[in-house]
C-alpha cells in the first residue's frame, strides 16, 4: 500500500514536498460523463449499488485529472438503508426517510446488514482491480451523529431539526450506529479500501457540552474498532463546522487525519504533528471565472501547511456548477507547487 496519500502519513515524505490531492464529491454532477450515467439510474440508492455504474463513476475524475485518490461512489445513507430504513432522494430537495422503527433498528444483525450492501463491496473490489497501484482508494461512511440526524429528522436538518427522542434513547441509537459504521468500514477495507473517511456532516449543530458524547466518542470508538483489525489503515475524520472545537476533537478522538471545512480558521489551529491535515478551500471558488482567486486561495493553504503533513482538498464537496477547467487548473497548480 505504497501510494501518495498513505505515504503522507509517513513523516519522511514531507521532506520531498509531496502534497497529495483529491476532492470530496470529485465524482459527480459537474461532469457530463457522470450525468449521462446518472440519467440511466432512476433511484439514487440503486445507482450506488449498481456495481458497473458506481465503479465507472468512481474512476471518471481520475481519467480527467491527475488526482492521487479515488473515493468510492456511494452515499452515507446506505447505512440507514441497510439497517431497514427506507431512503429516497427527491430532486432539488435531498433525502427523504421513512419513520425509524427503533426496536427493529436496534435488532438488525450484522450478516443481514452486510448482505444488503454486498454490491458496494463488490464495487470496491472492482475499482481496486482497475485502479493504478499508485493511486489510493478511499472508502467512507457517515458518522453516527449525522446518520442519527437523518434517521430521526427524516430529512436534512438545514431548515428544520427535531430528533423527537430522549437523550438516553439517542445514546442507545448512537451506539447501534457505531456498530453499523464499524461493520461497513471494515468490510470496505476487506475489499480494497486503503483509507477510510468518516463524514460527520452535521457535527456543527451539536451544542458544545454535547460534542463529546454525540460526536467525539462515537468517532473515537469506530476508529478503535477499525484499528483492532486493521491497525495500519488510516482513518480521516470530517467533523464539519465544529470551528474552534477542531483541536479538541483531534486530541480526544486521535484520528490519523482531520479534514477541515471552509469555516475553519487555520490560523487558530493547534497543529498536532501526529495528524495529517486535509482540505479547507472554499468549493464555491471552483464555480467562478476568477482563476487568480482560485490560485491565491490554494496557495494560502499550501503555504500555511508547507512544513506540516497535509493533503490538499476542499472544505466541502465539489458543487454541481463547478467548472471543469477550474478543477484542472487547481490540480495542476497543486501538482506543480
Amino acid at each position: 500500500m505504497s501510494n501518495l496519500i498513505l505515504d503522507k502519513f509517513d513523516r519522511n515524505k514531507i521532506n520531498k514536498g509531496i502534497v497529495p490531492i483529491w476532492l470530496m464529491r470529485q465524482a459527480g454532477r459537474y461532469l457530463p460523463e457522470y450525468k449521462k450515467i446518472r440519467s440511466n439510474n432512476k433511484e439514487f440508492i440503486d445507482f450506488c449499488l449498481n456495481i458497473k455504474d458506481s465503479s465507472e463513476v468512481t474512476l471518471q475524475p481520475l481519467k480527467r485529472f491527475n488526482l492521487d485518490a479515488a473515493i468510492i461512489f456511494s452515499d452515507i445513507l446506505l447505512i440507514n438503508y441497510a439497517a431497514g430504513q427506507d431512503v429516497k432522494f427527491k430532486e432539488n430537495f435531498g433525502p427523504v426517510l421513512q419513520n425509524l422503527n427503533d426496536e427493529a433498528f436496534l435488532s438488525i444483525e450484522k450478516d443481514v446488514f452486510i448482505n444488503k450492501l454486498s454490491n458496494c463491496y463488490k464495487s470496491m473490489r472492482n475499482v481496486r482491480n482497475l485502479l493504478h497501484k499508485d493511486k489510493t482508494l478511499i472508502g467512507f461512511a457517515g458518522s453516527p451523529w449525522t446518520l442519527l440526524v437523518y434517521a430521526l429528522n427524516l430529512k436534512s436538518p438545514k431548515n428544520e431539526f427535531n430528533l423527537n427522542r430522549k437523550e438516553d434513547v439517542i445514546l442507545k441509537l448512537l451506539n447501534k450506529f457505531i456498530d453499523l459504521v464499524s461493520w461497513h468500514c471494515i468490510e470496505q477495507i476487506k475489499n480494497g479500501a486503503d483509507v477510510i473517511q468518516l463524514f460527520d456532516s452535521w457535527a456543527g449543530i451539536i451544542e458544545n457540552e454535547k460534542l463529546n458524547p454525540f460526536c467525539e466518542n462515537p468517532n473515537k470508538k469506530i476508529i478503535e474498532n477499525i484499528k483492532k483489525i486493521y491497525p495500519y489503515v488510516p482513518v480521516i475524520c470530517f467533523p464539519r463546522n465544529i470551528k474552534d472545537n477542531i483541536s479538541s476533537f483531534v486530541t480526544n478522538v486521535k484520528p490519523d487525519g482531520i479534514s477541515l471545512d471552509f469555516n475553519t480558521d487555520i490560523q487558530k489551529l493547534d497543529i498536532d504533528s501526529n495528524v495529517v491535515y486535509q482540505g479547507g478551500m472554499r468549493p464555491d471558488l471552483l464555480t467562478t471565472d476568477d482563476e487568480n482567486e482560485i490560485i491565491k486561495e490554494a496557495k494560502r493553504y499550501l503555504d500555511f501547511f508547507k512544513d506540516k503533513r497535509y493533503i490538499f482538498n476542499l472544505g466541502h464537496g465539489v458543487l454541481p456548477n463547478t467548472k471543469i477547467k477550474n478543477v484542472e487548473k487547481l490540480v495542476n497548480f497543486v501538482k506543480n507547487y
